[in-house]
């Protein structure tokens, strides 16, 4: 073990899928784009290498980490020519250490990000260990929010990038780890587009409700954003990650795909495992060795387990943390030893508890808290030839922590909040002989793969104590039917397989934006619309208003057109080659009251009403409307309870707006909405349309489309240019002759043959066509 959590966690893993959680896989069934090159070389960041820098006097050398990631990604480190980067663990106070260190480091393939005393006290055990990791394992009242830290951890995760991009070449793939370097992927993603990025959270993603409580909340999330994947060990944690971008950022999300303006975001589950072959194999070694042969510390083992027949050992390992609730553990031995007194002298618990932060007060607390409840519980049950609690505060050699592992018959681990845990895995791998129970937290991420262990809630004391109980009394055939099923899981996934998996999915993340980007109107493709604009006789703009013309507002009323757009759609309809239409699902009164004077062709209602230019509005449906009185009290109804959202009447449709209304709320009571209205318009001529945060009710057979088709019938045009930002313009884009520009705001999936980011671009674009 050491006391680089990231390094140890990654090398010592092995992950697998399990049939527990559900995985979300990006699939791409289209032609790879020309210009796409997938992993030209890997990249690696993470807040430590996976090797160490030892200073004696002058001398400096480098020896692995003791697990980590390095074991999971050795293949790609190696065959793809990649550069690890991170901070060695060590200060260079010379310009010639500095020298030394990266030197040293190069033949590892690793490239360092040296950090001052400061930034390390600020970035690291300030803002990623006071602030993010309380926050994140749901201590709120141990979260420290500094304004030092933030600085610190945004100078760094810079410190990070300009690092990268010094050595990136175009079209790389970076792949980012953990809470050190949430902001690392938009900056990276920011200065050097080019760049295929994964990230990857090796702790919990904490629930909206926890994480709004940050002050620099949309900072990280954004940052995050930045990736083209991210990683998570479950789907809680991703569930959680999905909630708070469209709660905070309000994007637009679609089972694991996260629409941005430019691009996608995706999101995955991989839940991380151990180096399988690694752990069962050492124990196989060991378990076979005579006993003369085997170490001091295992013949210690054997003389405790064979001084009784019955004698049992539970083993708990953890880093001293808060978040691995060992007090309640010890707590809760304490109840079982009470509630079953005939396991006195007959059972004990050994707890290998590895140092950390030993400088912080906090931790030194909690020491002083476990040494006093240990002590208490030994001062209580002991006697001279039995501990009830056999306890250590340090580090284990490998070998003898195999030995605990495949000697302990019962493993202990109640975290009160863990990412993963995969001390629960390395127990399983270690149990060659098939007997052995594990006990473990439902807040351990590894709960969702594991479910043959016995799970506990680790606040339930009595439910831990009796859990132990359970453990102890186990049929043998039963634990070996669960070890087994157990140990197959985790042999098929390792963590080999959890690197492959992650990189596949970032490779087919690649794919489809580069897709998407050969659908982004570029420089050159404008060029080419200008060219064709300016040399046509007579032209045609179809334009969707809110979302394409204008941003979306959340009071409709809002959405007015600014001097800027009244300008620049006077300027396009000053060219009498060009007819402007503003085609739009607003009411009539709204668009007249903003474009009515203007001189320019309106659409409203999604096609039912049409006012010419300097004409007067006509309809173009002649349906009864008498239906508005039945529908219009279910609106009302969803008004009332959904806070925020509203009724807009229009003259041929009944619209609910739900923009202002909470994000998860609204999408929840839509679907809700939807399925009454789809009951209630069986034998009606009636249709349900979805835009933006809206949803309308409107008389069939009354499109954008053909309102368009129309339009153009009695005309000649030899430019047809048609842009919408959601799904009732693919009505449009559909059925618009063949040869129609046809642009879509935004890179949700469309007919249309091209897009554009937002409303913004849409405006540029528009300008350069009259310049």
């Amino acid at each position: 073990m050491t006391n680089t959590p990231l390094v140890w966690v990654l090398k010592s893993a092995k992950n697998r899928f399990s049939e527990h959680i559900c995985v979300i896989f990006v699939i791409y069934t289209g032609n790879k784009p020309n210009n796409c090159k997938i992993m030209s070389r890997l990249i690696i960041a993470s807040n430590r290498l996976p090797v160490s820098i030892q200073k004696s006097g002058s001398e400096m050398t480098v020896s692995p980490s003791a697990g980590g990631l390095a074991t999971g990604l050795k293949s790609y480190h190696k065959s793809n020519d990649s550069i690890w980067v991170g901070w060695p663990g060590v200060d260079a106070n010379t310009s010639a250490e500095v020298q030394t260190i990266t030197k040293l480091l190069k033949k590892e393939h690793c490239l360092p990000q040296f950090l001052n005393k400061d930034l390390i006290e600020n970035y690291y055990d300030g803002f990623s260990n006071e602030t993010l990791w309380p926050l994140f394992h749901y201590f709120t009242e141990y979260t420290v929010f500094k304004e030092e830290y933030w600085e610190a951890y945004k100078t760094v995760n810079e410190m990070f990038a300009e690092t990268i991009m010094a050595t990136a070449k175009e079209n790389d793939t970076v792949w980012i780890h953990d809470y050190q370097l949430l902001l690392l992927p938009n900056i990276l993603k920011t200065k050097r587009p080019d760049l295929h990025i994964g990230f990857f959270l090796h702790i919990p993603f904490p629930s909206y409700e926890v994480f709004r409580v940050l002050p620099w909340r949309e900072e990280i999330i954004k940052g995050m954003l930045g990736a083209d994947l991210i990683g998570f060990h479950t789907y809680d944690y991703a569930r959680h990650f999905i909630s708070s971008v469209k709660r905070l950022l309000g994007y637009d999300v679609e089972f694991n795909n996260i629409t941005l303006e430019d691009r996608h975001v995706f999101i995955d589950v991989f839940p991380m495992g151990i180096d399988y072959d690694k752990f069962h194999n050492k124990a196989l070694e060991i378990q076979s060795k005579p006993i003369q042969e085997r170490s001091k510390e295992h013949q210690d083992i054997d003389r405790f387990l064979m001084g009784h027949p019955d004698r049992k050992l539970i083993l708990s390992i953890d880093r001293l943390d808060y978040t691995k609730g060992i007090p309640e553990r010890i707590k809760a031995f304490r109840h079982f030893l009470i509630q079953h007194p005939e396991y006195q002298e007959k059972v004990s618990l050994v707890m290998l508890t590895v140092p950390s932060r030993t400088d912080v007060e906090q931790y030194q607390h909690l020491r002083s808290e476990v040494e006093k409840l240990v002590g208490s519980v030994n001062g209580e049950f002991g006697s001279m030839g039995w501990n009830p609690i056999i306890y250590f505060y340090r580090s284990l050699p490998f070998d003898n922590l195999l030995e605990l592992y495949s000697s302990a018959n019962v493993a202990l681990l109640t975290p009160l909040r863990d990412g993963m845990n995969l001390v629960a895995k390395e127990f399983i791998a270690s149990k060659i002989n098939g007997k052995g129970v594990l006990i473990l937290s439902e807040m351990a991420g590894a709960y969702k793969e594991l479910g043959e262990a016995i799970a506990v809630n680790p606040n339930n004391i009595p439910n831990v104590a009796a859990a132990i109980y359970k453990a102890l009394t186990m049929d043998i055939d039963l634990q070996a039917k669960a070890i087994g099923v157990m140990q197959t899981r985790l042999r098929r996934y390792d963590v080999h397989k959890w690197a492959s998996e992650f990189i596949k999915a970032l490779e087919k993340t690649q794919v489809i934006q580069a897709e998407n980007k050969s659908r982004l109107v570029s420089k050159k493709l404008l060029q080419e619309i200008k060219a064709d604009f300016g040399k046509c006789s007579k032209r045609i703009l179809f334009l969707d208003y809110d979302g394409t013309l204008q941003r979306f507002f959340g009071n409709p009323l809002d959405a007015k057109p600014d001097e800027e757009l009244m300008t620049l759609l006077m300027n396009l309809k000053k060219d009498e080659r060009s007819d402007v239409v503003i085609i739009s699902g607003r009411d009539k009164t709204t668009l007249n009251q903003w474009f009515g004077d203007k001189g320019i062709t309106l659409i409203a209602e999604h096609g039912a009403w049409i006012k010419l230019k300097d004409k007067e509005w006509k309809s173009r449906s002649h349906s009864n409307t008498t239906w508005k009185d039945n529908i219009r009290p279910i609106l009302e109804s969803y008004v009332d309870r959904t806070p925020g959202s509203l009724i807009e009447e229009k003259t041929h449709s009944l619209v609910w707006h739900y923009r202002k209304a909470d994000i998860e709320l609204g999408a929840l009571r839509a679907l809700e909405f939807k399925a009454d209205l789809s009951n209630l318009l069986i034998n009606q001529e009636l249709e349900i349309l979805e835009g933006s945060k809206v949803v309308e009710i409107k008389s069939t057979g009354i499109n954008k489309g053909n309102a368009a088709q129309e339009y153009i019938q009695s005309r000649e045009y030899d430019f047809i240019m048609a842009m919408g930002d959601d799904w009732t313009d693919e009505y449009l884009f559909r059925e618009l002759p063949q040869e129609t520009l046809s642009i879509k705001v935004g890179t949700n999936r469309s007919a249309a043959k091209y897009f554009v980011e937002n409303h913004k671009e849409v405006r540029k674009l528009l300008q350069a066509l009259i310049q």
